[in-house]
């Protein structure tokens, strides 16, 4: 099982931008696809977005398209989510995993680490 550690989370007014990194250890990183999930107080965890092992191909949810990009360095064992254009519903604690496809769904291979904290607010 791997390790997978989340960090770059904080207080952003409305319209300000994040850049959130996962830094992955053991299995939880290489020729995986990788996805960041968030989960808002009383709120079921949601996927919102995914990238591929080589990032030839992304995945959004509908609430961030065209304002959250996320991207991979190998070398690194990183995943980043640059976040632009905050609103105060993306508040939230932001979390990372290793998925794979299983039929039609992504499902998660480790454990969920702590995450990290996402506060939009005027």
């Amino acid at each position: 099982q791997g390790q997978l550690v989340e960090s770059g989370g904080g207080l952003v007014q409305p319209g300000g931008s994040l850049r959130l990194s996962c830094a992955a250890s053991g299995s939880a990183f290489s020729r995986n696809a990788m996805a960041w999930y968030r989960q808002a107080q009383g709120k079921q965890r949601e996927r919102v977005a995914v990238i591929s092992e080589s990032s030839t191909t992304t995945d959004y949810a509908d609430s961030v398209k065209g304002r959250f990009t996320i991207s991979r360095d190998n070398a690194k064992n990183t995943v980043y989510l640059q976040m632009n254009s905050l609103k105060p519903e993306d508040t939230a604690v932001y979390y990372c995993n290793s998925v794979f496809r299983y039929g039609s769904s992504w499902l998660a291979r480790e454990s969920w680490g702590q995450g990290t904290q996402v506060t939009v607010s005027s």
